[in-house]
This record gives structure tokens, C-alpha cells and sequence, in this order.
């Protein structure tokens, strides 16, 4: 996988990190009152008896609850972040060149190991990433490698809340000026994830619950 590979992948999970940073928040608060727009986060274990976790969280009362929490890499509705430049790829240089380009397809890899897609359209940051699995065939030695299985990482944010995410100091991802951005967007889906052992989606809309 080359460095710009590489730098992508960091920079899709950074991007799902920042939506799970809203999980502690639900372990500080019981009651939440009627808001226009829900953060939700839904994992699924494959696995037989594997447990299904539904996470909704209203997004002003993330507002409010993630600058009292300082855990790890979080403080003061921050996550901080070890590394700005991944592999000599600067994410900053990277997202400003992106918003002020026009609308497109801007990267495309393809390899054994890995397909990378980074786009934009309408307002929205494409992101989809398969990390691929491979094994050698034992019946052939000359075979080529076939997948076991492949991994893959799809997200959807509106350029908006990426300025949002890094409108905070070096090495910082800003949550609160991001959910600030997402409120005042529509329904989106924003991150979903699948490989052979669970499922992710995250994704905001007017419902308290779940689909």
C-alpha cells in the first residue's frame, strides 16, 4: 500500500473515531428531552449469539455532556490526535485543497491489498475504503491469491462538518463545532462499516430510536 493509501485509511478512522466519541456520553446522562436531531450508532456481531448495540444520543445534549468528559484522547469536546501529518501526508493542506476544488472523483486505488474512492459532490466528502484478505491457494502454487474476506469502510460527511472537525488547533478534531454543523444538517449517513465479523452504521436523523 503506498503513503496516500495509507494516509486515507488514517484519515477514515479518525473520522469514525470522531463519531464514536459520542458514546461516553450516554453513560452520563439518563433522561434526554425531544430534539429535532439524533446521533445513532448501531453495532452488529455476526458471530451466533453475537449481541446487536444501539446507541441514540439527541446531538444538543452531546453538545452539552462531551466538554465535561476528559478520557484518553478526549477533552473539552476534543479528540486529540498523535499525528497531524500521516505517512507525509498533510490532512490539513489535503481538506483545504479538496474544499476549494470543484466537484469530482479526485483519487481512485486499486491494489491487491486495498481499493481506495475519495470524492466530492454536492457538499459532501466521499470516502470508501476495502481492505482486502488474501490466502494462497494450496492446490496450485502458481495460483494467485483469492480474498477471504474483505473489510469495508464507507463514509458520507458534509464539507461543512469536516471544517467543523478541524477548525480547532493543531492535531485536533473539534466534536462540538462538528455536531453544531451536523444540526443544522438534514438526515445523512455518515459511516458504515462491514466486515466479516460485524457491522456499523452511523447516521443522524429526527428519530429517537433506532431503525
Amino acid at each position: 500500500m503506498n503513503q496516500l493509501s495509507r494516509g486515507f485509511l488514517r484519515f477514515t478512522a479518525a473520522l469514525a473515531v470522531a463519531a464514536f466519541a459520542l458514546l461516553p456520553s450516554v453513560l452520563l446522562a439518563q433522561n434526554s428531552s425531544k430534539t429535532d436531531q439524533w446521533i445513532h450508532v448501531r453495532v452488529e456481531n455476526k458471530e451466533n449469539g453475537g449481541e446487536t448495540v444501539r446507541v441514540n444520543v439527541p446531538i444538543d445534549m452531546a453538545v452539552k455532556v462531551l466538554p465535561a468528559i476528559k478520557h484518553d484522547n478526549l477533552h473539552d469536546g476534543k479528540v486529540r490526535m498523535n499525528c497531524a501529518h500521516l505517512n507525509d501526508v498533510d490532512l490539513r493542506a489535503m481538506l483545504d485543497a479538496v474544499r476549494t476544488a470543484r466537484d469530482g472523483e479526485y483519487v481512485t486505488v486499486q491494489s491487491n491489498e486495498n481499493d481506495v474512492r475519495v470524492a466530492k459532490n454536492a457538499g459532501y466528502l466521499y470516502i470508501h475504503v476495502t481492505d482486502k484478505n488474501h490466502r494462497k491457494s494450496t492446490d496450485n502454487k502458481d495460483a494467485a491469491a483469492k480474498p477471504v474476506h474483505e473489510s469495508k469502510v464507507e463514509v458520507k460527511v458534509p464539507m461543512k462538518v469536516v471544517d467543523a472537525l478541524f477548525s480547532s488547533g493543531k492535531d485536533e478534531l473539534d466534536i462540538v463545532a462538528a455536531l453544531r454543523a451536523l444540526s443544522s444538517n438534514g438526515d445523512t449517513e455518515l459511516v458504515s462499516v462491514k466486515d466479516s465479523e460485524n457491522t456499523v452504521r452511523v447516521w443522524i436523523d429526527s428519530k429517537n430510536v433506532t431503525d
